[in-house]
This record gives C-alpha cells, structure tokens and sequence, in this order.
C-alpha cells in the first residue's frame, strides 16, 4: 500500500513529526515565523487525547512544558528570537532538573526584534551558551520539510533518553517553504520513551546515579514523590553545597551528551571522497551549498559538502579528519561567523577557513559561494 504523502509547510511537518513521535502536551505563544506549529498542534493535539495551551508570554510557555513533562507527557513548544531569549532561565532549569522537552526554535534576523520575516542562522550559539552555567547542549539543523519532520522526531528520542532539553533550529527559509513529504507509517520509525523507575515509590530516588548516567524519571501522579528544583542538588533532588556532590552532578550532566557523541551526531557527506575545497554549511544553506559544489565539479574544481544536521554536539572528529586531507574550508552561514569560528577551531591550523557571511535577510545563494571556491582554490 503506498504511504501517505502530502504537500507540506516546514512549520506544518515539525508538528506532524511531534504528533508521530507521541507529543501530548504543547505550549506555546505566537511568534512570527514560528506560529504555524502552534496553531497545527492546537487543531491535531484534542484529536489524538493531547492537550494545547497558549500562554500568556513565551516564559510561562516554557514553564508550562516542563510541568507537563514532569507530569509525564512529551512536551513541544516553538518560539523564536526573543521568544528564545525570554525562555533560557527556564531552559537553564530544564537542564539542572534533568527534564526531557523539546524546544523548536525558526531562527530569524535579530537581535532584538530584528527582522521578523528575514531568514537567519544566528542562533545556533544561544542553543549552547543562552542560559548561564555549564550543561549539555543538543541542538538539530534540518534543511528540508521531510528532514523536518525526521529530526523532530529525533529530538523527541533524544530528549527522552538523555533525560534534558533538546532543540531544534530550522531557518525561516526551511520553516515556511513547502515540499512534498513522505509520512512513514505508524512503528516504521522507531520512537523512545523514557526510562522510568523499577524500584517502589519509597526507594525512588530522581538522580540515582547507580543507574548510570540519565536515572529513569518518575511521573508526578504515578505515585512517585520527589523533590525538583533548579539549585544543585543530592540524588535524592533535595539542595547541596557540598563541593564533591556539585562536582560529580555537573560532570555527569555534561558526560550524558558529550560522552554520546557518536549516537547524537548526524552529518551529510557529498563528495567528498577527493574533496580538495570542502563547503561547512546547514538549513536551507547548505542547499546552495550543493549546487555550488555541483557546479565547482563541472567547472573542475574538486569541491564537496559536509552539512551539519546536528549543530550541538559539533561533529568535531570528522571534521578534524577532514583537515589532514584537503585544501581549505568554506562555511556559508547567516549570520557573521559562528559556525565558521567553530570550524575554525576545530581544524587546528590543518587547513584555512573562509567564512561567507550574510545578515541582510537574503539567503546566501549558490554564486556566492562558487565566487569564493574559485578565489581559495
């Protein structure tokens, strides 16, 4: 039987792919260029047992996730801009209290108020560093409505196995353009729920790390009692300022993503077998990206793709291996230089980075970056 196909807004595929992966909780407030997924998950959610919820400020709506988590439930909410910056104490929280969401984020000009409507890429960094302290980071970049959809669904699986917020940042370009997706069918792809206690209520303890590094996490009202709160805390979930236990927490915190890498990262190769100029890119910029390298091959310019699908963990292995073996590197990005800075670090002198930089609210098209592989070459 053939599957299902529709025509379909990026915003509109990132709803359908928290739907899939089994989201029944959403909070949100209405924000340009984000609130087509608000407003399918306040249709779609009543039909499948869900519940919606519009907030009275982007704060409140990063709040409200995290009770419904806590409460049991895969929670969603999409924001942009400001909306992201008003949310990061909460997101902080999230980190700290170990609480599995997902924060979709269409990343537009800024800062500020910036330019609502213009495509950006400058976000990317406030997905690592926005809220204060050190804590683990994911954030996922699709570039197209059908990888949308999959990395929501991604995010969702990460989010609940690795216990702590997960985001993903698609650019404006790649949140309202509309494609052709394919919906796969129910069990086809696989969806993780999170690890919950196997021991009675009266010896549950919230970050037991004798379980390993992400403890399984009750839900309020399964007859679970446990304390949360954003201070340091005991494996019990109760305050500390003992030096050692602060120590260890913060370390384990981090280790549940960074020591993952390999399951969490996810790239694109394109070309790069004999690759001598490799193009750096993400999000509906790396589209460009592929036909600028298509165009280099014809003009004989040995050029290929690595396209960043995970931006946090930053695939640094295989970009390190990259640079023993070609002639530079170009990272086309909206923004004035983050990822490219990354890169750059990253590649340790091995070979030079040439950033191509755009704020204006235009896309960085194919020419630009043709222009620059035959002035490094």
């Amino acid at each position: 039987m053939a599957k299902k196909v529709a025509f379909l807004q990026g915003n509109e595929a990132a709803a359908q792919g928290a739907l899939y992966a089994g989201c029944n909780f959403f909070a949100g407030y209405p924000i340009t260029p984000s609130t087509e997924v608000a407003e399918v998950m306040s249709a779609e959610l009543p039909k499948v047992g869900g519940k919606f919820i519009q907030m009275e400020d982007e704060i409140g709506a990063m709040a409200a996730i995290i009770g419904g988590a806590l409460a049991g439930s895969k929670t969603l909410t999409s924001t942009s801009g400001p909306g992201l910056s008003l949310k990061q104490e909460l997101i902080g929280y999230a980190c700290i209290a170990e609480i599995p969401c997902v924060i979709y984020n269409v990343m537009r000009g800024g800062p500020s108020t910036g330019m609502p409507t213009g495509p950006s890429q400058s976000d990317v960094m406030c997905a690592k560093w926005g809220t204060h302290g050190d804590h683990p980071a994911i954030c996922l970049v699709p570039a197209s409505v059908q990888e949308t959809y999959e990395e929501v669904i991604r995010a969702f699986n990460l989010s609940e196995k690795y216990r702590t917020p997960v985001m993903v940042m698609p650019d404006e370009i790649v949140a309202h353009m509309r494609e052709r997706i394919v919906f796969p069918e129910p069990g086809e792809v696989a969806v993780i729920e999170r690890t919950v206690p196997t021991v009675q209520p009266e010896q549950y303890k919230p970050y037991d790390t004798s379980f390993g590094d992400v403890p399984p996490l009750a839900a309020f009202g399964s007859g679970y009692k446990f304390h949360v709160t954003g201070l340091n805390k005991m494996q019990d979930g109760f305050p500390t300022t003992k030096a050692a236990i602060v120590q260890a927490e913060e370390e384990r915190q981090v280790r549940k993503v960074d020591g993952n890498v390999d399951d969490i990262v996810k790239y694109e190769e394109y070309l790069l077998d004999d690759a001598e100029i490799v193009v750096v890119a993400f999000g509906s910029t790396s589209r460009s990206a592929r036909f600028a390298v298509n165009e280099a091959r014809k003009q004989g310019i040995k050029a290929g793709l690595f396209r960043l699908i995970t931006f946090w963990p930053f695939p640094e292995k295989q970009l390190l291996a990259l640079s023993k073996k070609v002639k530079a590197f170009i990272t086309p990005e909206m923004n004035l230089g983050m990822a490219t800075g990354v890169v750059k670090g990253v590649v340790e002198g091995n070979a030079p980075v040439h950033g191509i930089f755009r704020v204006d609210g235009e896309p960085i098209n194919p020419g630009q970056i043709l222009d620059k592989m035959k002035e490094v070459k």
